[in-house]
């Protein structure tokens, strides 16, 4: 389901750039960061796209993986109203702060617009997590680093149906993956700090540029990290799902990045050594 998506995405991008925009007076509207998703340069390509989504129906079938679920859920305003249990409870710091009625609910991409969302396992089996039909609950995570919140937002599957049941915010501290996530906001944007944050050896997999259907393995130094260094590394505002996978204080952890519709797929691995947390393998 989710490659039909992709492609359906993609024709449109298409579609959009060949057909030219007029030009309009009217002033951006203010962003409330905690209540729409990051701004892209043009979010009227990203609207059409979702347009073509909202207008194919999901099957039944899309229930049984998540996954398939919450692609259609970020871009069918009608499917996203229906499939949200109002009034919607909205917990902070566990305490209720408020109910929201579906007249005063505001449509929510997720990372649809961000065109990647990322994944933080505390290892490679974790991954496994994402496949399983059998799972009933669900939580996407909203992480706002500069803000030092974490918004969630919490999936169940009802009657073989996946509904968002309530929304939670919490610290950043209190988040199972904080002192990895309080890492990775400076990793993500500090060049020095990459290197620092290096194994003395770093095993990677990259695209052959010689050949387009092979990769090339290998073993880097920190002094070869700029020439090597994946092209995205996203900062600012990054989603985390949580498929069920059981965080504990793991040493390792596992952060991956896919695109939406633009082939992305990078993985990072990092491990906590000598109090600080160093990469020790990363494929792009």
């Amino acid at each position: 389901m989710r490659k039909i998506i992709v492609s359906l995405v993609l024709l449109t991008l298409l579609l959009v750039t060949l057909i030219p925009s007029g030009c309009t007076n009217k002033k951006p509207e203010p962003i409330d960061t905690l209540q729409t998703d990051s701004v892209m340069a043009d979010t009227s390509v990203v609207d059409s796209a979702e347009n073509v989504i909202a207008e194919t129906p999901m099957p039944k079938a899309a229930d049984e993986l998540f996954d398939d679920f919450v692609f259609n859920f970020a871009a069918n305003r009608k499917l996203q109203k229906k499939r949200i249990v109002f009034p919607l409870p909205v917990y902070r710091n566990g305490k209720l702060e408020k109910k929201i009625e579906e007249a005063h609910w505001k449509m929510e991409h997720f990372f649809m617009r961000q065109e990647y969302y990322t994944l933080i396992f505390d290892n490679h089996k974790q991954k496994e997590v994402v496949k399983d039909t059998t799972i009933d609950h669900v939580v996407v995570e909203k992480i706002f680093f500069n803000l030092k919140t974490v918004q969630q937002f919490l999936f169940n599957r009802i009657n073989g149906e996946w509904k968002m049941t309530s929304v939670n915010y919490k610290p950043i501290y209190q988040n199972r993956n904080a002192s990895f996530l309080k890492f990775y906001e400076r990793f993500a944007v500090d060049s020095a700090f990459q290197v620092q944050s290096m194994a003395d050896e770093v095993e990677f997999t990259a695209p052959d540029p010689q050949d387009d259907f092979a990769t090339i393995n290998g073993v880097i130094v920190p002094q070869q990290w700029s020439d090597f260094k994946p092209g995205l590394i996203p900062s600012g505002v990054i989603y985390n799902i949580l498929y069920g996978q059981k965080y504990t204080e793991s040493n390792r952890k596992v952060f991956v990045i896919r695109g939406i519709a633009n082939g992305l797929e990078m993985e990072m691995d990092f491990k906590l050594m000598g109090g600080h947390w160093k990469l020790v393998k990363f494929n792009s």
